[in-house]
């Protein structure tokens, strides 16, 4: 949500639903917030500099973090190991 709220605030092209919106589709449909822990933060500084987008790499440690499965359609996303699946 923050990089969806900031990059549409921004006008990327490619973030142009406006995030509350977005969040109120996602939690309708059964998806869960996922909080953002310290733990989250010290992951991210031992990922290997593979992907540049803070944003990205939070969610990448995240799920590492978390042993969810992150769906990304990135391919340099999917170049990390882990639960990550390119779609």
């Amino acid at each position: 949500m923050w990089e969806v709220a900031i990059k549409s605030g921004r006008g990327h092209a490619d973030f142009d639903v406006p995030p509350l919106l977005l969040r109120e589709t996602l939690i309708e449909n059964g998806y869960e917030e996922l909080p953002v822990l310290g733990n989250h933060a010290v992951a991210v500084a031992g990922l290997p500099p593979i992907h540049k987008d803070p944003f990205d790499r939070l969610l990448i440690a995240q799920a590492m973090v978390e042993g969810i499965t992150l769906l990304t359609v990135d391919s340099t996303i999917a170049q990390y190991p882990g639960p990550i699946r390119k779609v």
